[in-house]
């Protein structure tokens, strides 16, 4: 196993990312089309095409996916998947071409690297251009590039963090993994321990943001800046429905390591795709959801530490 979204067979992953900016482009290439639901927890994301997701609506199918620093600026990146998968005649058909249908989720990095540099229409397109079945990088790639969690105290003692991404398969086939940039306000926790968030003055160890914002008599001046963007998938047929359920059980496995998560300072924004590869009479929505959770808690981790 790859340990990653690419034991999900029918995907490809592609990133570019400007280390000196601190910036990059992560897209998930699905080019046969998957359903995809959303759930959006944060109160500060950023987003294209999540209306369309919503189980009411016509569109049943995906083309890509895309996560991206550069805020709302980098929205234009899918701009380059959409025109690089209407080259390969990858769309839903309208007759005259293809659309592609490319939503995406973007995570606050202009304060990081050079604000003036954002992804932009070329960096998705050459994404895709790298997009593959076989590889896939963790830590400061694509999205990840420009990631840090732990700014209770401003950017100067935050914590370096990255992509990061896990699957695991049951004995009956069905597989679920997870790919996610972690941009959080809070810190990173494992069992207990913070492994990566807010630095104490003079960085020797990690102070607890969520102990000392319930000190603080104001709300803190971070509004809009972080967000944790992700992609669930899993090999598992369900509707888009089900698949926006996975989506808000998934968000569980964000509250498990992140502390304080889902906040106003947060634009938390997890996808899920389903390829359809294993049909079940009765999909195991609960099951995958559960595994969902389990898988994205393992990103987190990761993200900070590769």
């Amino acid at each position: 196993m790859k340990r990653n979204l690419l034991d999900i067979k029918g995907l490809k992953i592609g990133q570019v990312e400007n280390n000196d900016a601190k910036t990059g482009v992560t897209v998930v290439l699905a080019e046969k089309g998957v359903v995809c639901g959303v759930d959006v927890r944060g109160a500060a994301p950023g987003t294209r095409e999540t209306d369309l997701l919503d189980p009411i609506n016509a569109m049943q199918k995906v083309h890509a996916v895309v996560l991206s620093g550069g805020s709302a600026f980098g929205l234009e990146a899918a701009n380059g998947v959409m025109e690089y998968l209407e080259e390969h005649q990858i769309g839903f058909d309208v007759g005259c071409t293809k659309v592609p249908i490319v939503p995406q989720a973007v995570l606050f990095d202009l304060a990081y690297g050079d604000y003036s540099v954002r992804p932009d229409k070329a960096m998705g397109y050459e994404a895709c251009q790298r997009a593959s079945s076989e590889f896939f990088q963790e830590g400061s790639y694509g999205a990840g590039c420009g990631a840090t969690v732990g700014k209770l105290f401003g950017m100067e003692r935050c914590s370096k963090s990255g992509i990061g991404a896990w699957s695991e398969t049951l004995e009956n086939g069905i597989t679920v993994a997870a790919m996610v940039a972690v941009n959080a306000f809070g810190d990173v926790v494992e069992n207990g321990t913070i492994i990566a968030g807010t630095r104490s003055e003079d960085g020797s160890c990690f102070v607890n943001t969520e102990e000392c914002l319930l000190k603080q008599a104001s709300a803190p001046s971070f509004s809009g800046q972080n967000t944790t963007i992700g992609i669930i998938a899993t090999n598992v047929a369900l509707t888009k429905a089900q698949a926006k359920k996975v989506a808000g059980m998934a968000h569980d496995g964000l509250a498990r390591c992140i502390y304080p998560i889902h906040t106003t300072m947060d634009g938390d924004t997890l996808f899920c795709i389903s390829t359809g590869e294993i049909i079940l009479s009765s999909p195991p929505v609960d099951i995958v959801g559960t595994l969902a959770a389990k898988v994205v808690e393992q990103a987190v981790l990761r993200s900070v530490k590769q």
